[in-house]
């Protein structure tokens, strides 16, 4: 699988406030932006308890801000949702109230890096065409959903094939594949600008094609960012 390494910055600050009443939990206000200061639209961030597991999922808005009230005297993990996972990294503590205290702020600042190409692992086409299977269709809803919290992102389908055949009817059969991905996800309800769709035949191989097993890695599908 073909992947890009996802960084993150977290900076904190911490206030007390008179403005809620106890039985309100800390309120959690913060802004999420890439290394560049652009701001990160539609991305999921996840507080998740590390007692109970559970999780306080809130979305950024389209200015990169976010924010989410949770319990205290708890600890939580910072988690970033990717495509089909979900990435770990910090974990901070809320403390409980003080007698003079009514409230608390945090101010979390969110700095990352994500990643500009993944593989489509459970999508498959039957032998030979660019028909679709079935079980092709949980992965490609997901991506569906993906897109559809990111309204803005341009996204590349990009198609490849193995070494068996002609380069011209493998860059052709990787071509039709990409366009099959693409009208999913477009009769799904993505606009048709926002997805491109580019078959690349033999010719970007990630293992060596003289084995099954490196012939089947190279019969990939994958998603390129291309804007956001």
């Amino acid at each position: 699988m073909r992947k890009i390494s996802i960084f993150l910055l977290v900076l904190f600050s911490i206030s007390t406030f008179n403005m809620f009443a106890q039985d309100k939990g800390a309120e959690i206000e913060g802004k999420i932006t890439d290394f560049h200061n652009n701001i990160k639209v539609g991305e999921t961030i996840i507080f998740e308890n590390t007692n109970s597991g559970k999780q306080f999922n809130v979305v950024s808005d389209d200015q990169g801000k976010f924010s989410v009230e949770l319990p205290y005297e708890q600890k939580y993990v910072i988690k970033i949702k990717g495509f089909n996972e979900e990435k770990y990294y910090t974990e901070f503590e809320i403390p409980a109230l003080q007698p003079n205290q009514t409230g608390l702020y945090f101010n979390i600042d969110i700095q990352i890096e994500m990643p500009k190409l993944f593989t489509l692992d459970n999508v498959y086409f039957d032998t030979g065409k660019a028909t679709l299977k079935p079980e092709s269709f949980k992965e490609l809803d997901e991506l569906f959903e993906y897109l559809s919290l990111k309204k803005t992102t341009v996204v590349e389908i990009a198609g490849h094939t193995d070494d068996v055949g002609t380069d011209e009817s493998n860059l052709k059969l990787s071509q039709d594949r990409a366009e099959s991905v693409r009208n999913y996800l477009i009769k799904k309800g993505i606009s048709a600008n926002r997805i491109q769709a580019k078959g690349y035949g033999e010719t970007s191989p990630i293992a060596p094609n003289d084995s099954d097993e490196g012939r089947a890695k190279n019969r990939s599908t994958e998603v390129r960012l291309v804007s956001e």
